[in-house]
C-alpha cells in the first residue's frame, strides 16, 4: 500500500480533521517525459500523488531533498507567488524560480482559500522593502503597515519581525511557511507551535511547513512527511534524524 496517499501506522498523531483547502498534489507524468536536470530528477517524483491528511503537514530532510522545491510548488497551485508573500506581491515576484515543479503537479482542492500566504524567512528584507514602497506611493490605498502593528518591520529585531508577520493574516485559510523557525528563539519557537496549534484547532486554517526545527515538529496533531525518503512515509518526530541529533547533544 502506498504511503503517500495513506496514513502510516507510524503516524505522528495527525488529526483525523482533513483540511479544508489542499487535500492532495499528484504529478502528471506526461508532463515530465523529455525533461532532465533538477527538479525533474528528484527521487519523489515518479508516481508521485500525495494525499494530505492533516490540517498541519510538516516536510522534513536534509538539505536538497526538495522541501522548499515541493512548498514553492503548492503555493504556486494554490495562486500564490513561489518565491513568498501573498495575494497582493504576485506582481511584485521578480524572475524565475529555478525549479518550476509546478508545471508539472496539480492540485486537489476541496475549495478555494479566502486567505493565503507564503511566508520564507529569507525574504524578509524583500517584504519589508515593498511595505517601503507602497508606503512612499502616493497613488497606494491604506496603510501597508496596518497587518503588521502600524509600522516598518525593519524597525525590529529578525525574530520580532518574524513574529509580526506570522501573527498578521487572520481569518481561515492556508498558510504555507518555510524554514519560519529562522531568527526565532528556542522561546518564540515553542510560542510559534501554540499559535499554529490554537488556529488550527479553532480556526479553519491549513499549515504546510518545511523545517529542520524538533521544536516545530512537536505541533499536536501535525502529520510529519519525511523527504529522506523517496516514498514520502509519516513518520513519528522521535524517529526524525533532527529529533536523534538533538536528542544525543542534549543528553551527552
Amino acid at each position: 500500500m502506498d504511503s503517500r496517499s495513506t496514513r502510516s501506522s507510524d503516524s505522528s498523531g495527525a488529526s483525523d480533521v482533513r483540511p479544508s483547502f489542499l487535500q492532495g498534489v499528484y504529478v502528471v507524468p506526461e508532463k515530465v517525459k523529455g525533461r532532465s536536470g533538477f527538479p525533474w530528477s528528484l527521487a519523489f517524483l515518479e508516481g508521485f500523488d500525495l494525499r494530505l491528511e492533516s490540517r498541519v503537514t510538516i516536510f522534513v530532510g536534509e538539505n536538497g531533498c526538495g522541501k522548499s522545491t515541493l512548498l514553492e510548488a503548492c503555493a504556486e497551485l494554490v495562486g500564490l507567488p513561489w518565491d513568498g508573500g501573498s495575494v497582493n506581491e504576485r506582481a511584485d515576484s521578480e524572475g524565475e524560480a529555478n525549479a518550476r515543479l509546478a508545471e508539472v503537479l496539480r492540485p486537489r482542492m476541496a475549495k478555494k482559500p479566502k486567505n493565503k500566504f507564503f511566508f520564507r524567512a529569507e525574504n524578509l528584507t524583500d517584504l519589508a522593502r515593498l511595505l517601503e514602497r507602497r508606503k512612499a506611493d502616493p497613488d497606494f490605498m491604506g496603510d501597508p503597515y496596518a497587518m503588521y502593528g502600524g509600522r516598518s518591520i525593519r524597525t525590529r529585531s529578525h525574530g520580532e519581525a518574524v513574529t509580526a508577520v506570522l501573527t498578521s493574516r487572520d481569518g481561515p485559510g492556508i498558510y504555507l511557511m518555510d524554514e519560519p523557525e529562522s531568527g526565532l528563539s528556542p522561546a518564540r519557537q515553542l510560542a510559534l507551535v501554540e499559535l499554529i496549534s490554537e488556529q488550527a484547532d479553532q480556526q479553519d486554517r491549513q499549515f504546510l511547513i518545511a523545517t529542520h526545527s524538533p521544536i516545530l515538529m512537536s505541533i499536536p496533531g501535525a502529520e510529519i512527511i519525511d523527504m529522506n525518503d523517496p516514498t514520502l512515509p509519516r513518520i513519528a518526530r522521535e524517529r526524525t534524524v533532527h529529533w536523534h541529533i538533538f536528542k544525543r547533544l542534549l543528553t551527552s
